[in-house]
C-alpha cells in the first residue's frame, strides 16, 4: 500500500524541480507552458505565474490527452511543461502523470509561494 507521501516522493525522483529563478528565463517563451493546478479558489485568491493554463488537479489527464473530450489544445507534448501548486505535491503528482502519457520536458517549479518569494510576476483576475 502507498501513501501520498511515498507517490510524492516517486513524482519528486521522476519529475525534475527547476527553481523560480530558472522558470523566469522560461516566462513567455512560446515553446513552455506554465500549469497552474491549483483549485479555482486558490488561483482567484493568489493569482497565478502570467500566462499560465490554470487546470485543477483533477482534471489535468482530460485536458492533456488530445484523444479526450475535455482536451485543451495548449497542451503541447512539445512543449516544455513547468507545473507548480502551492507546496509541490500536487505539481509533481501531476508531473509523472504528463511524463506517463507522452510529454517529454516536465519540471516542477513546486510551490507557488517560492516563484512569489523570488520576486515572481502576479497575473491577477
Amino acid at each position: 500500500m502507498k501513501t501520498v507521501q511515498m507517490m510524492v516522493a516517486e513524482a519528486d525522483a521522476e519529475i525534475p524541480r527547476i527553481s523560480p529563478d530558472e522558470a523566469k528565463t522560461l516566462l513567455g517563451r512560446p515553446d513552455v507552458l506554465f500549469l497552474d493546478v491549483r483549485e479555482p479558489g486558490e488561483v482567484a485568491a493568489s493569482g497565478k505565474v502570467p500566462g499560465a493554463l490554470a487546470v485543477p488537479r483533477g482534471l489535468v489527464e482530460f485536458r492533456a490527452d488530445p484523444t479526450s473530450p475535455l482536451h485543451d489544445a495548449a497542451f503541447d507534448r512539445a512543449k516544455t511543461v513547468v507545473t507548480y501548486c502551492a507546496s509541490g505535491g500536487r505539481s509533481a503528482l501531476v508531473g509523472k502523470s504528463l511524463k506517463e502519457m507522452g510529454y517529454g520536458t516536465v519540471r516542477n517549479l513546486g510551490g507557488f509561494k517560492g516563484w512569489i518569494d523570488a520576486g515572481g510576476e502576479v497575473e491577477k483576475g
